[in-house]
């Protein structure tokens, strides 16, 4: 018999239920036990849901209440020492998340980054040298118990030593490997542990494998997983999000009981798996797309996959490529979107189902003729040759979009005189990054304009009020550069993808980017056209409004090619010049009806890079060139700025130069450190605003605080090019604490900004003086 799991399953429930508990929680609203209870609800009925669909073990260990790598390091007993000013566990695992939890101090929030090259963010474990490691299992063999009530087999799913450690960073020097024995020690007492209880698989992910690990690491992998091969349970090592590539024959011959590899992203490895398998390993064929939402070619993974059921028999299992994580709950409620492309998609409960039917067809292939195949089979050729997805005229201008560099014909140092002529601004001007907070009010009318309980044009002035409202708010507290805060907006992607044509935008899409935030991507299913202005009116209205320069706010190309469900019928890259070609549109009409400074934020660039370095050259090229074509033709008064957040940036700051973008804005609130450290190695030649106010977490900054990151900029960047500025958008935090946070950042920038305090500033930094 054929078997079908999933890697993991969405979180946030069906309709939200978590984030809503989560932020309940926060608020003290609700106990920690009817929290717990509501999410007991939820880890039941994902259990229930791959139960009731036939999966023959059901996942364990993949839902948490905030990231999964968090709930690793309190599993291990391996937070940062200043979380734990309270007893209660959970309230620990907050504070490392948020800064902030409803009992126990606030604290400095531990790093948050991207998940590989997803969306998805997690919080980065912390490595020292005198670190060690112990079992905390109290909440997952409370899940396991719970889960073992629905009499199904058991897999529990825990991301893999090599993995935990290679995302850890450093903050003492120490390479995370050292601690690799103990860990896996530690691993190895979890796994007996789970013997005791009964569960007959463990899934350890190791996605690293898919990424240029070094041969230390490699040796590393080999020995923990010898060391935890235990008799009487079985070991699943998951890679994904890439090809294990010359890995593959290393992996395969570890003392593991199976392997689950993804044949979405890389399909040709399923040759050298079979190749190198053997007469007892499980092969756990990824072959459903879990990053994606297109209704799966099943017919072609059927003919793939048949003569190695042939030759495996049961041990060849089938799957999603990685957790469904990524992908909205359910399309059941979708209806009535961009060209009817509700038929063709597929979210977690419809990949369940597609398991189902592949499962079925490999255990009887007259399945094929079945009237669930034969819908499916529709579906997927359906969107094949439906004429709503391409259009000529768009692909034509992509194509010569493709075919250019567009850099700008005058020198930054050039256009920066020309610039600060027109805008007359400070030394260390501050901004925000674009979001002003989404209020209850905001989100009332929104609605009331949805359900036609108000008509268009009065949600436009209560719009207009709330634009007033911010602009003023932020002459109030001094910033120099405005925006006009986007109360428009519901989401930085989706926004844009409501009024292109070629993109569709769902009712209920969610997914989790981490935590309680919940974004819902649009789809992608053609060729993208801009049949109207998309920022324009807003941006002009605010500018009316106040003598201080106003930003446009725009979301860059790869940005919105990755932080949507991108249609896979073409290159990426072909998507991506279409999405340049609409903004570069935009910009024109921005900057004709006097918008000077504009913003095209790109904090998915370093998300997009691939995962091997021997792919990275390609994509950094036509990622920085779709870029530049976003503002081809501005003059050179016209300020571009850029943003990105929430990554790992040294290894890219060629391409952020290549950008060529006037000025970048980053975040660093978090992890000052180590870009201030990359930047005394490779000066960025532009101007950069270095993230001083860290917006993911309730906490307002001390004056001091933003001080030490200005201080640390100027030692590598001249004080005419340096900005100040939050780490990201103001969207999930409220005005309380926004207006005294931007303040304080308002406040270090007027201090910093003469010469004897620069000075000041820089032998601080040396241990000269004290600004506290």
């Amino acid at each position: 018999m054929t078997y079908f799991h999933v890697p993991g399953f969405p979180r946030i429930g069906e309709q939200r239920e978590l984030k809503w508990a989560l932020e309940k929680y926060w608020r003290e609203e609700i106990s920690e036990t009817e929290l717990q209870t509501i999410a007991s609800d939820i880890k039941r009925g994902h259990w229930q849901a791959q139960i009731d669909v036939g999966c023959d073990l059901i996942t364990v260990g993949d839902f948490c209440l905030y990231d999964h790598v968090l709930n690793a390091s309190y599993l291990f007993n391996h937070l940062p020492r200043r979380v734990k000013t309270t007893e209660r566990a959970i309230d620990q695992c907050f504070l490392a998340a948020r800064g902030r939890a409803p009992t126990g101090q606030p604290v400095h929030a531990c790093d948050m980054s991207k998940w590989f090259d997803t969306n998805y963010h997690y919080i980065v474990p912390e490595i020292h040298a005198e670190d060690s490691f112990s079992l905390q299992p109290d909440f997952l063999l409370k899940d396991i118990r719970e889960a073992k009530e629905l009499n199904q087999p058991i897999k529990v799913v825990l991301p893999g030593p090599v993995t935990y450690l290679r995302l850890a960073d450093s903050k003492d020097g120490t390479d995370p490997l050292v601690h690799i024995d103990a860990l896996t020690n530690t691993y190895g007492e979890l796994i007996s542990l789970l013997k005791k209880e009964g569960v007959e698989w463990v899934q350890l992910d190791e996605p690293v494998l898919a990424t240029d690990l070094p041969e230390d690491w490699l040796q590393a992998l080999e020995r923990a997983y010898h060391q935890l091969n235990t008799p009487g349970i079985n070991i699943l090592l998951a890679t994904y999000f890439g090809a294990a590539g010359e890995n593959t024959s290393r992996i395969f011959s570890l003392p593991v009981q199976g392997i689950h590899l993804d044949l979405v992203e890389a399909p040709a490895q399923l040759t050298a798996a079979i190749d190198n398998i053997g007469p007892y390993k499980i092969l756990s064929a990824g072959v459903i797309d879990g990053r994606n939402i297109w209704r799966t070619d099943l017919n072609t993974v059927y003919q793939a996959l048949r003569p190695i059921h042939q030759r495996l028999g049961e041990r060849l299992w089938i799957s999603p490529s990685c957790s469904l994580l990524h992908v909205p709950y359910s399309a059941v409620n979708e209806s009535g979107l961009e060209s009817g492309c509700e038929y063709w998609l597929a979210f977690a409960a419809e990949k369940l189902h597609e398991g189902r039917l592949l499962k079925q067809a490999l255990g009887d292939p007259s399945f094929i003729a079945s009237a669930d195949w034969l819908d499916q089979t529709q579906r997927v050729i359906s969107r094949r040759t439906s004429e709503r997805v391409h259009n000529s005229a768009v692909k034509a201008r992509a194509d010569v979009i493709a075919a250019g560099d567009w850099y700008r014909a005058t020198p930054f140092e050039e256009r920066l005189e020309v610039q600060q002529t027109a805008l007359n601004l400070p030394l260390f001007p501050t901004t925000t990054i674009g979001s002003f907070p989404q209020t209850d009010a905001i989100r009332a009318v929104r609605k009331q304009w949805r359900e036609g309980e108000i008509t268009p044009e009065q949600y436009e002035q209560a719009l207009k009020q709330e634009i007033e409202f911010c602009v003023r708010e932020q002459e109030e507290i001094g910033l120099d550069v405005l925006v006009h805060g986007e109360a428009e907006r519901t989401d930085m992607v989706e926004y844009f993808g409501a009024l292109l044509k070629g993109i569709a935008v769902t009712a209920n899409g969610w997914v989790q980017s981490y935590g309680s935030r919940c974004v819902k991507p649009p789809i992608i299913y053609g060729d993208i056209e801009r049949q109207q202005a998309l920022t324009v009116s807003w941006s002009t209205y605010a500018q009316s409004l106040t003598e201080k320069p106003m930003k446009g706010m725009l979301t860059g190309p790869v940005t919105i090619l990755k932080w949507a469900f991108v249609r896979d019928d073409q290159p990426r890259s072909a998507t991506t010049y279409q999405l340049a070609a609409v903004l570069n549109d935009e910009v024109r009409e921005l900057e004709a009806n006097g918008i000077n400074i504009i913003q095209i934020d790109e904090p998915a660039l370093r998300e997009g890079l691939p995962l091997k370095k021997s792919a990275r050259g390609e994509y950094i090229r036509w990622a920085t060139s779709a870029f530049r074509y976003c503002y081809e033709g501005v003059s050179d008064s016209t300020q571009i700025h850029t943003h990105m957040c929430y990554a790992d940036f040294d290894d890219i700051l060629d391409a952020i130069e290549a950008l060529d973008a006037d000025v970048i804005t980053l975040e660093t609130a978090r992890s000052a450190s180590a870009l201030l450290s990359t930047l005394k190695t490779q000066p960025y030649p532009n101007g950069i605003g270095p993230g001083v106010y860290d917006i993911h977490s309730p906490n307002i900054p001390e004056q001091s605080h933003v001080l030490n990151i200005l201080n640390g900029a100027l030692e590598s960047t001249p004080a005419a090019h340096l900005w100040v500025n939050p780490d990201c958008g103001l969207k999930t935090r409220r005005w309380e604490e926004v207006t005294p946070a931007l303040k304080a950042m308002v406040a270090a920038a007027e201090w910093i900004r003469t010469e004897d305090n620069q000075a000041s500033a820089v032998k601080n930094r040396q241990g000269d003086v004290s600004l506290h």
